[in-house]
């Protein structure tokens, strides 16, 4: 099992507090798939106004923890140790879908899958599920930012 603590995600992510959206990797195979999770906690700070009487998590906040997790299998199947110029850019979200709210307490389950590679593209299925229930789905698309 390939596993990655929060000073490993560092390591292949730009994000930081308050927009880091993974706090563990549970298992990943290179060019294949990740399983990360994130804690939602009701100290998020999107949650003082999205909705201060219920808070949800945002649906595009689910997509860009998908997208987080794309971005660490993309480079681990790259095999490219990130520096501060490595970066891999959102470009695309195809068939999203959102199941259910996301609330403080929730622990998110993201599964992503590599779909294809192919002249700097990458096509992932990605699948974020709370207490084994679907929550949101997407296909990510994202590309690595040319120096």
């Amino acid at each position: 099992m390939n596993s990655m603590d929060i000073h490993q995600i560092f390591q292949h992510l730009q994000h930081r507090y308050p927009f880091l959206l993974i706090d563990k990797v549970l298992d990943y195979t290179i060019g294949e798939s990740l399983v990360a999770i994130k804690n939602v906690t009701y100290n998020e700070p999107f949650f003082q106004g999205h909705f201060p009487h219920h808070p949800v998590m945002p649906g595009v906040l689910l997509i860009e923890a998908m997208a987080q997790a794309t971005g660490i299998l993309s480079f681990k199947t790259g095999q490219a140790q990130p520096d501060e110029n490595s970066l891999y850019y959102l470009v695309g979200v195809d068939k999203a879908r959102f199941k259910q709210p996301v609330e403080p307490g929730d622990q998110l389950l993201i599964e992503v899958k590599l779909l294809r590679h192919s002249h700097g593209l990458w096509k992932f299925a990605a699948t974020t599920k709370v207490d084994d229930k679907v929550v949101a789905s997407a296909e990510i698309l994202c590309m690595k930012q040319n120096d």
